[in-house]
């Protein structure tokens, strides 16, 4: 029989910063999102101080108890960079590890000896040598894990590891935990069962298939089965092909000039175009969206423009291509909040020109290795496209951003001697 565990880090931003600034631990934080506006991450400290997770910052600190609450603008090279150690941790000591998100990975643990035990000291390694702490979860399929780490966050006499491969252990638990717990049961689908009085897992998990299936299609009787001990998802270990890329922000201040969201639009194109090459793709679809933000006052406006284009991951070609249909939307005279791109119709990089292509793509690619050769040495964004800018007016708030501890050399942390 299959046996899975789900490991994650425990608040993982906060704990990331955590890592590189011991005054952190053991009081409040909170992890802000883009322009410092949303609560994205919470430590347990912060949580019982009444803050929610996409509550607006700006209010929270209205209310006194928050005043003492430590924050941090969000810093995703460092967060990237330390999901890439924990990792390469558990590589080292597990046959095969799925990430699932960027602080979530399955693991197969199927034939290992005294699981629990080996789980604490594998906890133990990530803490030691990524900084992350984490908690564990157990189970015969991804489903029961996926569950038995959210007990193993939620219960701290476990400390930290929940094993639920026990069939008396689950049907315990199953009757007391209600059904949104559950990985694949959404809200509006755990509201649609309760209404029908399907409010445990044991509810649901006692129901006839054919009932299941008939209510939910075969996703839900694919969750269903996997509670009752069935494995029917796989550890996945190539990432699934993506979809589309997308780069957006909202501005860090209100743009009102054409010369300033050319520039932005430039600038996610510019970052579009490396997550391209990374992946090892090319793009045949653009899109470029850009509005105003009705709830300061101002008359609203969004717009957005798509266009098929010759397979391309050239930086240069991108730019071009998303300013030609930005100004198409382009309108004065209105206060622009947010603006962004995405990219679609993905194909295998082509090293070699397309019969009928209009580019040189070797000569493109040969570019755009030495951009990227550049900027993996010397930090992301040291070459760049002049069409991005040198000052970015544009950009977001990040009032307190922490150094790039991992990835950018003259911000590491220095130790001395005395």
């Amino acid at each position: 029989m299959p046996v899975f565990a789900l490991i994650d880090g425990n608040s993982f931003y906060c704990s990331a910063e955590r890592a590189f600034a011991p005054e952190l631990r053991g009081v409040p934080l909170v992890v802000l999102s883009n322009n410092d506006g949303c609560a994205i991450a919470r430590t347990t400290e912060a949580k019982a101080l009444g803050i929610k997770m996409g509550e607006p910052w700006h209010l929270a600190l209205r209310r006194p108890a928050c005043k003492q609450v430590e924050w941090r603008s969000s810093n995703y090279p460092l967060y990237g960079d330390m999901s890439r150690r924990m990792y390469e941790v558990l590589a080292a000591r597990v046959p095969q590890v799925e990430p699932y998100s960027i602080d979530e990975m399955f693991l197969d643990l199927t034939g290992l000896p005294d699981l629990e035990n080996f789980c604490r000291r594998l906890r133990d390694d990530v803490r030691r040598l990524a900084k992350i702490p984490t908690c564990v979860g157990i189970g015969p399929t991804k489903t029961i894990a996926k569950l038995a780490n959210r007990i193993a966050k939620d219960d701290y006499t476990l400390h930290g590891v929940c094993d639920l491969r026990d069939p008396a252990t689950r049907a315990t638990c199953y009757a007391q935990s209600p059904l949104s717990m559950v990985w694949g049961i959404g809200g509006k689908t755990a509201e649609k069962l309760n209404k029908l009085g399907i409010t445990s897992i044991a509810d649901f998990v006692r129901l006839a298939p054919e009932q299941v299936r008939e209510l939910l299609t075969v996703t839900g009787a694919r969750v269903q089965a996997e509670l009752r001990g069935q494995s029917c998802i796989p550890l996945t270990l190539m990432p699934p092909p993506r979809q589309a890329i997308a780069v957006t922000r909202s501005f860090g201040r209100l743009v009102t000039s054409w010369g300033e969201l050319r520039e932005a639009v430039a600038a996610f194109a510019t970052r579009a175009a490396e997550k391209l090459r990374t992946d090892g793709l090319q793009a045949g679809h653009l899109s470029v969206f850009a509005h105003t933000n009705p709830h300061n006052g101002d008359a609203w406006y969004s717009a957005s423009r798509a266009a098929q284009i010759e397979p391309t991951a050239d930086t240069l070609t991108l730019i071009t291509e998303a300013v030609r249909l930005l100004r198409t939307i382009w309108r004065p005279n209105f206060r622009y909040f947010k603006a962004g791109i995405m990219l679609g119709d993905f194909a295998p990089a082509q090293k070699q020109s397309r019969l009928f292509s209009t580019r040189d793509a070797v000569k493109s690619a040969r570019a755009m290795a030495a951009l990227d050769a550049v900027n993996a040495r010397f930090g992301s964004g040291t070459l760049r496209p002049a069409a991005t800018g040198m000052i970015k007016t544009w950009a977001g708030r990040q009032a307190r951003h922490s150094p790039r501890y991992t990835t950018r050399a003259e911000e590491m942390l220095i130790a001395k001697a005395f």
